[in-house]
């Protein structure tokens, strides 16, 4: 898999005025012209759930939200049909994550889509390895933790930093109301709300960990190096940002080491890929498993049927694995 990626500038945002000429000649939002099929309401693309769940808790009733990815299906490993990328085409609003979906990236440019929201360009990108040591952390939001070397590469998970998340929120209450001016006041309203929701959920990672025995957890998928440098946590992962790569001997050596020196209690995997990697790394070091949702979708195997419920059941799973004294 590969999802390098080149940083696009936040001013980027704007880019999404520039669909405003067309809209203005029609009598109502974008999805009442073109070809019907939006029943008068704004059409959406989104890439994959995360940033679904965006615009359907932003857009409400005033949006149809179409979602590149299904249920179950590995973000990263998406491949689109044709009838898709055409699809993109006839979208009032294709929101993505540049970087994270490379058959999405493509079929961007193909589909000649004008008003785009990047949300890698709404928020700071950083740099990560299978290591993140959160301790390390500035409290800017362009600060960067300590982390190794090996495998690092740009992370596109921001969605699981509440912080970070609710400024993507923002850029993306922003983009609607350009794209949708009629309803602009109830895309700010929604905003607000949902943003709202986000620091709550930031405060109750803040104050839930508090008390905890051990800073160190360790993930089969590096997709939690933002989430550790808000709350002072140490990320290790088996892999790097790759969910399916297999560890190197080295890398196996290095964990089994700090798993006695952290006093590690769990391995954590997720639920869209084999479970296989994070059972086998537990029996070699003799630990117990528990699932830590990178949320880049839900299923019925998730712990929780939207965003927030999972992000809830991922810190009573970080609580428990990180001896959180209650």
């Amino acid at each position: 898999m590969n999802i390098s990626r080149r940083v696009i500038p936040v001013a980027t945002l704007a880019v999404a005025a520039l669909a405003l000429p067309a809209l203005a000649a029609c009598s109502g939002p974008a999805g009442a012209a073109g070809d019907g099929k939006g029943g008068g309401k704004l059409r959406v693309t989104a890439s994959f759930y995360p940033l679904e769940f965006l615009a359907d808790s932003i857009g409400g009733d005033h949006v149809q939200v179409t979602d590149l990815t299904k249920s179950g299906v590995e973000p990263h490993d998406l491949e689109l049909a044709p009838r898709q990328i055409a699809a993109l085409g006839r979208s009032d609003v294709v929101i993505s994550l540049h970087g994270l979906q490379p058959a999405v990236d493509d079929a961007i440019k193909q589909s000649g889509v004008k008003n785009l929201v990047d949300a890698a360009a709404l928020t700071g990108m950083e740099d990560h390895g299978t290591e993140v040591d959160g301790r390390h952390h500035t409290t800017g939001d362009n600060g960067s933790g300590a982390q190794s070397a090996e495998d690092a590469g740009s992370d596109p998970h921001i969605w699981l930093d509440p912080v970070k998340y609710a400024e993507v929120a923002r850029g993306v209450g922003k983009a609607l109301a350009e794209a949708d001016p009629a309803h602009s006041a109830a895309y700010a309203k929604n905003t607000d709300t949902l943003v709202g929701r986000l620091g709550v959920l930031d405060t109750a990672f803040r104050d839930g960990l508090k008390n905890r025995t051990t800073d160190t957890f360790i993930t089969t998928h590096a997709a939690f190096g933002y989430l550790a440098e808000r709350y002072g946590l140490v990320e290790e992962a088996i892999n790097g940002l790759d969910p399916e790569s297999e560890p190197s001997a080295t890398r196996m050596k290095a964990l089994l080491d700090l798993a006695g020196r952290e006093h590690v209690t769990t391995v954590f995997f997720e639920t869209l890929v084999s479970d296989k990697t994070a059972k086998t790394v537990a029996g070699d070091l003799h630990l117990r498993t528990d699932v830590l949702d990178p949320i880049e979708g839900i299923t019925p195997k998730s712990r929780g049927t939207d965003y927030f419920a999972v992000q809830r059941s991922n810190l009573a799973a970080l609580q428990t694995a990180l001896g959180v004294r209650r």
